[in-house]
């Protein structure tokens, strides 16, 4: 046995995604009647379900409670164009999401509960904020787990390193568990395939696609258009042979490795080689690969809107703001391992009072296309962490008249 799962876990995710996902397809077509296979992919959510509260809770307590302070102005810099970057992902994602309405299949769709307006949201989010923390955790309310887990991170600021290292060591422990649920993905992408092609017919890829399709689209608008423009106007120069090197040399790298933790590396590197100060990229890299989370805003957003347009809820733009919003706080707490973003779009989700057995189905849907999307997400966060440290530092280099190297 031990050798078996050593075999196994020697082959690309990737590679055993796609080959549950055939398998998957050649069962339904094949077997439809056989309902037993598709509890795989019932087993599957039911354990992301079950760590995903409790994921998001660790991960932004232990993220607040260990950021250090004192850091130089130009950490400052980075932080904002960090957050600037995140937010209009999101808001990248809403102008797509509208201009391209989307529709997903979902399994008693019915049941979500669309909102009467913007003043109804509102009511809703700050009573889920104030609800119990141990409520939210055992009910899912993923507002409530949020302010929490803010609050009691900034609180524990000021504990003691060894309860800090505690808290970090909690952190890696649920993700080290939810790395071996994930791990298990083929097998559940296997049932959620076999149930959705059964049920739905082969056309169902058609319908995933478009999905692939808007959220690669938004990405590349954000890798190439949103960012150039931030960039741009902060150096006052062409930007693109700067974000050519970012996305070559370490966009491709994190497309295949799918972490941005993974590819922090790579990225230490490629600073090295840019010429920048190793006080703060030592920094602000592994930070980036924490809270610049573009690509997982993208697929947050999109994610939501798609499971709203299915379910009939009319989003306004007040509303997709605060969306907005929520899904940069959302992807700051994104895990940098494969797939950590899809979790957290129950988070975006019960904004618009979005059930979280709902939600998990789309969270299914997400790494059914992972292959495709969490690729690509990977690419852009990571990518961008090199270019908006590179952009800050060389704003300074800008102001003291140094020459800068592209």
């Amino acid at each position: 046995m031990k050798k078996i799962m050593e075999k196994y876990n020697s082959i690309s995710l990737i590679l055993r995604i796609i080959v549950g996902m055939l398998i998957g397809v050649v069962l339904a077509l094949t077997v439809p009647k056989v309902t037993v296979i598709g509890v795989l992919g019932e087993l599957f959510v039911g354990a992301l379900k079950a760590i995903a509260p409790l994921l998001v809770c660790v991960l932004i307590m232990s993220s607040l409670a260990n950021t250090k302070e004192g850091h130089n102005g130009n950490m400052k810099t980075v932080v904002i164009l960090y957050m600037l970057s995140t937010i209009l992902g999101a808001m990248v994602a809403v102008a797509g999401s509208f201009l391209f309405p989307l529709k997903i299949t979902l399994a008693d769709a019915a049941q979500g509960s669309a909102p009467k307006g913007v003043a109804e949201v509102l009511k809703n989010l700050v009573m889920k904020v104030v609800s119990n923390p141990v409520d939210s955790l055992v009910q899912a309310n993923y507002l409530g787990i949020l302010a929490w887990a803010v609050i009691l991170g900034i609180a524990l600021k000021k504990a003691s390193p060894t309860t800090k290292q505690a808290l970090s060591d909690l952190s890696d422990a649920v993700s080290k568990a939810v790395r071996w649920i994930i791990n298990l993905a083929p097998f559940g992408i296997l049932g959620l395939v076999f149930t959705a092609v059964s049920t739905n017919g082969p056309k169902i890829f058609t319908q995933y696609g478009k999905l692939v399709l808007l959220l690669v689209g938004c990405m590349l608008f954000q890798e190439f258009v949103t960012n150039g423009l931030i960039v741009g106007l902060s150096l006052r120069k062409n930007p693109y042979p700067l974000i050519s090197r970012c996305a070559r040399e370490s966009g491709i790298t994190a497309f295949f490795t799918r972490s941005s933790a993974a590819n922090i590396p790579v990225n230490m590197e490629l600073c090295a080689k840019l010429g920048l100060n190793k006080d703060n990229y030592s920094v602000s890299i592994p930070l980036g690969s924490t809270i610049n989370m573009d690509g997982a805003a993208i697929t947050i957003t999109v994610m939501t809107l798609a499971t709203a347009h299915t379910l009939g809820i009319q989003v306004s733009i007040p509303m997709a703001l605060i969306l907005s919003l929520l899904a940069t706080l959302s992807a700051c707490g994104a895990s940098g391992i494969a797939g950590g973003s899809l979790l957290l779009i129950p988070v975006a989700c019960s904004l618009f009072g979005i059930s979280n057995d709902i939600a998990m189905q789309v969270v299914g849907v997400g790494f059914i296309i992972g292959v495709i999307q969490d690729s690509c997400e990977t690419a852009l966060n990571s990518s961008s962490d090199v270019l908006l440290t590179a952009t800050a530092e060389f704003i300074q280099w800008r102001k003291e008249g140094r020459e800068l190297p592209f």
